[in-house]
């Protein structure tokens, strides 16, 4: 596909994957609530799992609420691979996006160059706290092509419909229009939210939709391409014409072209529900005829500070460079997101590095000698927390027992030399890198 207009890096480079060390036994089936259903389903198996994850929208850095996003999937892939399954993981960026163009329109600022600089320091911001990188990993011109062909089955289908655009659009071939799909052709639409129709629709119009263009069949029918505007990126799309995707089409098409259609997660942040993901999974409900084609959708809670979502427009947010800048651990902030379940919004609060640089201290002093106590129950509840929801908060406590008993050698009531056996250490911090990606 030919890339017109404004440029953006058809490519994205992921960054170095973690060393990921060996421990004792094999780790379970890891199960996953879905929201609303209190009852936990296990996820990839028997021998491999795939995960579709929304990738960031470069512009503005890497903040705290990022942070939650991706180690909570780092958790899952760490997890289904202690289990021996072998794991294939997506992930794609909006490098074309509103805000990045808004951004590129400052004066003497270039879109090309904000992208590919923000998504440098996510590179390195992800290296540091240790995340294991996609298996692919992709930008939007990655996925035109995909894209391309999932809007042609869809059109050819009658599951996707055209609308005449406005003057000075569409290019030399304004007569294609833009693609929109046709929600009703799928009768599930809503079910994964269970939102009534008032909320959808709000929740719609307040991510960019556009519920009262003139033609459209359905007020909630999504853009799959848009026709080439005056100053906006765009490629060569073929029989659709020169534009570029909607943002859940493309998602829905990388899992079709990379996943075979179906995953068993597909993860974001927790402001994803509605409309990206009801939208993308109705998508491949279309293209592959699959009822269910992803076993679980799930987000990462939101991070606050002042009371509002870090990223949309609130307080200012907490950038992962300024805290490393500062001197904070990498460690530190990883464990400070652990203390939260994936599942709870919490508020930032800088008290709470503090404490996560205590508890790492713990735990590196409990790490550094020869001896300690027995490991083999400790990396048993530490499998059974992280394979019960991820449930971090717990492991946490489970690995914080276990040093306070390591350090409580030569207190009186504590350990002696009897206790001590040789190289517990050892496998108490590798099963901590391993699983909880803290490196001691």
């Amino acid at each position: 596909m030919r890339r017109e207009g404004p440029g953006y890096a058809a490519k994205v480079l992921t960054w170095p994957a973690p060393h990921i060390p060996a421990i004792p036994g094999q780790g379970r089936a890891l199960r996953l609530y879905a929201p609303g259903i209190e009852q936990a389903m296990s996820t990839g198996g028997p021998a491999a799992g795939t995960i579709a994850v929304c990738g960031i929208t470069p512009s503005g850095g890497t903040h705290l609420g990022h942070v939650a996003t991706y180690v909570t999937f780092d958790l899952v892939v760490r997890a289904w691979r202690d289990a021996g399954l072998s794991v294939t993981s997506v992930q794609h960026v909006a490098d074309v996006d509103e805000a990045v163009r808004a951004a590129a329109a400052r004066p003497g600022a270039d879109s090309d160059e904000i992208a590919r600089e923000e998504l440098a320091t996510f590179a390195l911001d992800m290296t540091a706290l240790g995340v294991i990188p996609p298996t692919h990993y992709l930008s939007v011109a990655d996925a035109v092509p995909a894209a391309v062909s999932a809007i042609e089955q869809m059109l050819a289908d009658g599951a996707a419909y055209r609308l005449p655009v406005p003057p000075g659009a569409g290019g030399d071939r304004p007569d294609l229009g833009d693609v929109y799909a046709d929600l009703a052709v799928d009768a599930r639409f809503g079910s994964l939210s269970g939102l009534p129709a008032d909320e959808l629709a709000r929740a719609f119009r307040d991510h960019g939709g556009d519920p009262g263009r003139p033609g459209k069949r359905g007020p909630l029918d999504p853009v799959l391409w848009r026709r080439e505007r005056p100053g906006e990126p765009s490629w060569d799309g073929g029989s659709v014409g020169t534009g570029r995707p909607g943002r859940h089409i493309v998602c829905a098409a990388v899992v079709q072209e990379l996943l075979g259609g179906t995953c068993d997660v597909l993860g974001g942040g927790g402001d994803l529900l509605v409309p990206h993901h009801e939208t993308t999974v109705s998508h491949l409900r279309v293209l592959t005829g699959n009822e269910r084609p992803v076993q679980r959708q799930v987000q990462s809670s939101l991070v606050t500070v002042d009371g509002a979502p870090m990223g949309a427009g609130g307080g200012a947010p907490v950038l992962v460079a300024d805290l490393l800048d500062k001197g904070v651990a990498p460690a530190a902030i990883r464990l400070m997101v652990l203390a939260h379940h994936y599942r709870e919004s919490w508020e930032y609060d800088p008290a709470e590095l503090e404490v996560a640089a205590e508890r790492q201290a713990r735990w590196t002093a409990a790490v550094s000698g020869n001896g300690g106590p027995a490991t083999d129950e400790m990396v048993r509840q530490l499998r059974a927390a992280l394979t019960d929801d991820l449930d971090a908060p717990r492991a946490l406590g489970v690995v914080d027992a276990w040093a306070d008993v390591a350090l409580s050698y030569g207190q009186p009531g504590g350990l002696d030399d009897r206790d001590m056996i040789e190289g517990a250490p050892g496998i108490a911090a590798r099963a901590v890198d391993a699983l909880l990606g803290v490196r001691l």
